[in-house]
């Protein structure tokens, strides 16, 4: 069996995951090929390579870190900032809460992450101040 390239086997499924009735199919495609292949720690790698084809081409998928739960309208409107800066048609974005970043938000796409959370302010306050 030809060993097919990371970025190429990562077009391939983001391709097949655009089109509903090939979703399962081109998961478990993967699946069979990274096993086969014995290149299953690739995964993380691939998983990446395809979220940003998939951005590309209009679906951004991310996640949001808070120190507490958001509301529905907060969510929203992180929702359409993603919208606005990545230029995607789709968003899809999972919430985790971290109390360690203490307050504020914390956006990771594809490509992209905005740190506007109080524990990153105050480290740079605390950088800054050093060096004064």
């Amino acid at each position: 069996m030809a060993k097919l390239s990371r970025r190429s086997l990562s077009l391939y499924v983001a391709n097949g995951l655009n089109d509903p009735a090939t979703q399962k199919t081109v998961l478990l495609q993967l699946a069979a090929y990274l096993v086969d292949t014995r290149r299953t720690k690739e995964l993380p790698l691939i998983v990446r390579d395809i979220e940003l084809y998939l951005a590309e081409a209009g679906s951004v998928a991310g996640m949001v870190t808070s120190a507490f739960d958001l509301t529905a309208e907060t969510k929203k409107a992180i929702e359409q900032y993603v919208k606005q800066h990545t230029g995607a048609k789709e968003v899809l974005l999972d919430h985790s809460i971290e109390p360690s970043v203490l307050g504020g938000i914390k956006i990771n796409t594809p490509g992209h992450e905005l740190d506007a959370t109080v524990r990153r302010n105050l480290t740079i306050l605390k950088t800054q101040y050093k060096k004064v």
